[in-house]
């Protein structure tokens, strides 16, 4: 008799590497919300790699930035990371040559879980059977939040996944996405093809998929989930999935491991920099809240030669509107989550404090320079290294500028847009938007004139027509649905940093 319980303990370490994910640029999290180190950056047309060749891709068009965003008021998709592997053929136990890791295979799903009669869509995934025994458990995966073909490593031992499978003599499986990647229901990611990109119909597709999949090795037509123990593995939002997933089909998985799960939707998360103001070098944290106070102040209630003043400090004179220069600026504090095990002193958040506390090879106290000091050192470190760093040769409104409709950043529907397909989850039930503190009586590390109003401005740029109002996100329904941080299910483990 298969047994997970009892073993769980020794696959706590081997999870650490997916605890850590980063982001396309190197970062774990840009100026527009959503939630480890990332190996294969996106090319500037938005693709994996530049043989991709699949008739189903329809390539991106808008201008994106130099870490894969359409702009730098949408903060990086925070994803499970990319552990590069090579694209070996595996022995399973009898020695027998298995395909390539980065054998594509398809199933049938349903478009809508709710309609029995409903059309398919192809899904991607990818599978090995490298160590699978009869009756062994099959661990199934999703990246989540991304084109799911660079995640073959997660097949492999590298990861929780591959360890769980080796000794557990099981197979794994990596799945793609619904609305990610090119397992798109239609053609394009236009509000009408979205209409069934919603969390229930995401789980609703991992119960489907593990009852009726055909897996393609010896006996893959006998392991369906009600005959075959099925453990399912995610992080960051594909580890909340994963706790979603096992609290709305209770007793289907045999067990689940989620990592950094964002279990716990809400609208408003300006608790996100709380850690970073936390932990950061407390003279760090000192002048940013005093730059961030005064930039504030000075666009709140200046003179307009003051806010002109300023605006020509950071190279934003092009910019109309204040928040979106503001805002801006959350990108130095989004590279904390980059901070990895392994960072050290050359990590881009601690070169961003270096700029702004290291004067002529001295250190500011922890009080911090001040705000004259820190606020030329920012200006400086941001027009002369960041800026370019970020946005390349994009003109400050294209690379800044939220509020033009006709941006490409709004109106590119093609399929692929990992950025497009999130975003609408985020503005119609997570939220996560990462903005200022809401209270003059909670300390801040980014503009206060970016709450979450800014972003649900955006979303109906980017989706017209999809609701008469800027949407609230149904974060509260979410929670009460899936029970958030109140789960309560068994033979469900969670892994999570902190730090010390």
């Amino acid at each position: 008799m298969w047994s997970f319980a009892w073993k769980i303990t020794s696959f706590i370490l081997p999870l650490i590497t997916l605890t850590t994910a980063r982001l396309l640029d190197g970062r774990l999290h840009s100026n527009s919300p959503s939630l480890h180190k990332v190996a294969s950056a996106r090319f500037l047309d938005g693709k994996l790699h530049a043989n991709s060749t699949s008739p189903s891709l329809h390539k991106v068009t808008s201008a994106r930035l130099l870490d894969g965003r359409l702009h730098a008021n949408s903060p990086p998709l925070h994803k499970v990371p990319v552990f590069a592997t090579n694209d070996r053929r595996p022995t399973d136990v009898t020695g027998a040559s298995l395909p390539p890791l980065s054998t594509v295979y398809t199933f049938d799903q349903l478009i809508d879980h709710t309609n029995a009669s409903s059309a398919t869509f192809q899904q991607r995934y990818w599978t090995t059977w490298e160590w699978y025994e009869t009756g062994g458990p099959i661990i199934l995966f999703t990246p989540g939040e991304e084109n799911a073909e660079p995640y073959i490593g997660y097949l492999t031992n590298e990861t929780i996944n591959g360890q769980i499978a080796q000794q557990e003599h099981g197979a794994t499986i990596v799945l793609e996405h619904r609305y990610y990647g090119l397992s798109n229901p239609f053609s394009d990611l236009s509000v009408q093809s979205l209409q069934y990109h919603t969390i229930q119909q995401a789980i609703d597709d991992l119960e489907y998929f593990a009852t009726n999949v055909q897996l393609p090795m010896p006996g893959g037509d006998n392991v369906s989930i009600t005959t075959t123990p099925w453990v399912l593995v995610g992080g960051s939002y594909s580890g909340a999935l994963t706790s979603w997933t096992m609290v709305n089909k209770a007793g289907l998985f045999s067990a689940g491991y989620a990592s950094s799960a964002v279990v716990q939707a809400t609208v408003d998360f300006w608790a996100y920099f709380e850690p970073i103001r936390q932990f950061m070098p407390a003279n760090c944290s000192a002048d940013v809240e005093a730059v961030i106070g005064h930039i504030d102040s000075v666009f709140t209630n200046g003179s307009t030669s003051d806010i002109d003043q300023l605006k020509a400090l950071f190279g934003w004179q092009n910019l109309t509107h204040l928040d979106d220069a503001a805002g801006s600026l959350r990108n130095n504090l989004w590279d904390w989550q980059s901070l990895d095990v392994d960072t050290g002193p050359g990590g881009q958040f601690f070169k961003f404090c270096d700029a702004l506390e290291v004067q002529n090879g001295t250190s500011a106290p922890a009080s911090g320079w001040g705000l004259t000091i820190a606020l030329q050192a920012w200006a400086s470190y941001w027009t002369t290294t960041y800026y370019p760093q970020i946005c390349g040769d994009l003109d400050v409104v294209s690379c800044l500028g939220t509020y033009d409709a006709t941006s490409s950043s709004y109106t590119d529907t093609s399929v692929d847009n990992a950025e497009r397909s999130w975003l609408w989850i985020v503005c119609n039930e997570l939220g996560f938007y990462q903005e200022g503190t809401p209270s003059e009586d909670q300390p801040t590390l980014v503009s206060r004139l970016t709450q979450p109003a800014y972003d649900e401005r955006q979303c109906t740029l980017r989706f017209p027509g999809a609701w008469s109002s800027p949407p609230i996100p149904s974060a509260d329904s979410v929670n009460t649905a899936y029970d958030g941080w109140n789960v309560t299910i068994d033979r469900l483990f969670f892994a999570n940093g902190q730090r010390q």
